[in-house]
């Protein structure tokens, strides 16, 4: 099997474009909320989102093709005829409602998921197999995973990975009326005072190679991708397995393909870490089955805390964040954290970063069906 590795990315959140960004809030412990302008929210129980603070953003079309470019930069990438294109999104829903309002210049292809995914092929002129996947909060981390597949099997050399998401009243609204939207604006995974998540805006794309085509144009790996792996529990339409039965099996596929079943090597989590009622108890459950008595040795944060949730980009933008901890050798914090639920009951990296000699790391994602999915990523 072909090892995969990570050359290069580029990534966008409320904090801005780039890595520096991502330094500067997410492991800076600086949550990204405020009132957002984009729409009216009056009627809604939380003005706030994490949002770049535009009243119109830009489309997805954009924020992908930005972090394209970021990434093929950084990797010194050039796409081959076989190079595969793989995107997790459910379209743009804020240009729909640009075009259901008549406004001028709007293309609602942008709204369709394949299309957004063949125009990423095309801005970087990739002519392999094109996929967009729709799947929820799992989505582009299952982009990942499929890509990594493709790799290790040696079907193709390379794959450019991607997820966006950016926050529009569509979907703001469902998870108002679902009454998961925290009541104060704020975001507490783990706390016993959590009251839900909030939205972000969110994008990231990253260059996947197998090692040999990295090493053969002189590529410098900034990761490996030592493990994936996915489940479905089924158990709800959108509560988890009230003991993650689903992400933990997700987790020791990952890591029974990284070559290490009881996470003895697992630096660190960053974990799906939602700060709704019922997620949070359910993804430590389901790390305690993972890790056994080591569990509470193993650091794991949420960075929703500063980001909020990307949805369909949660999965690539927290790889970014992990393998920033990796080369960094900093743990992102958990930031708002205040006191402990009694059923959460690991070390959260409250509230401050901390300085950490990180070799591998576990990053996992849940969504709403019951999918869950897990990704090893290890300092090369």
């Amino acid at each position: 099997m072909a090892e995969v590795v990570v050359t290069g990315f580029g990534v966008r959140t409320a904090f801005g474009r780039g890595a520096d960004a991502i330094r500067r809030g997410v492991f800076g412990g600086v949550p990204s909320f405020a009132p957002t302008t984009r729409f009216d929210t009056g009627p809604y129980r939380t003005p706030n989102a994490a949002t770049t603070g535009s009243d119109k953003p830009d489309s997805q079309r954009d924020v992908l093709g930005d972090c394209a470019d970021e990434a093929v930069e950084m990797a010194g990438f050039t796409a081959r005829d076989d190079t595969a294109v793989l995107v997790g999104t459910s379209g743009d829903f804020a240009t729909l409602t640009r075009f259901w309002r008549g406004e001028a210049g709007v293309d609602v292809a942008d709204t369709v998921p394949a299309h957004l995914v063949d125009l990423l092929a095309a801005r970087i002129g990739a002519a392999g197999q094109r996929l967009a996947f729709t799947n929820a909060c799992v989505a582009s981390a299952s982009a990942i995973i499929h890509a990594c597949g493709l790799i290790a099997s040696g079907r193709l050399e390379s794959a450019v990975c991607g997820g966006a998401y950016l926050v529009e009243e569509e979907v703001f609204a469902k998870f108002d009326s679902g009454r998961a939207l925290s009541r104060d604006g704020v975001v507490r995974p783990f706390s016993v005072d959590r009251s839900g998540m909030l939205l972000g805006d969110g994008a990231a794309v990253v260059v996947l190679e197998s090692a040999s085509a990295a090493r053969r144009r002189g590529a410098r790996p900034l990761a490996t991708v030592a493990g994936w792996g996915a489940a479905s529990d089924a158990f709800h339409v959108s509560r988890p397995h009230p003991q993650g039965a689903g992400l933990a099996a997700a987790a020791q596929r990952a890591l029974r393909r990284a070559g290490d079943p009881d996470g003895l090597l697992v630096d660190y989590v960053n974990a799906h870490g939602t700060a709704t009622k019922f997620n949070d108890p359910a993804e430590t459950q389901g790390l305690h089955e993972v890790f056994g008595t080591r569990a509470d040795q193993v650091p794991v944060s949420s960075t929703k805390s500063t980001t909020g949730h990307l949805l369909e980009a949660a999965g690539i933008v927290e790889f970014v964040i992990t393998l920033l901890a990796l080369t960094d050798g900093v743990l992102p914090p958990t930031a708002n954290f205040t006191e402990a639920d009694p059923s959460c009951d690991l070390d959260y990296v409250p509230n401050t970063a901390r300085d950490a000699d990180v070799r591998r790391a576990l990053n996992v994602n849940a969504a709403f069906g019951g999918f869950n999915t897990a990704l090893v990523l290890e300092r090369p």
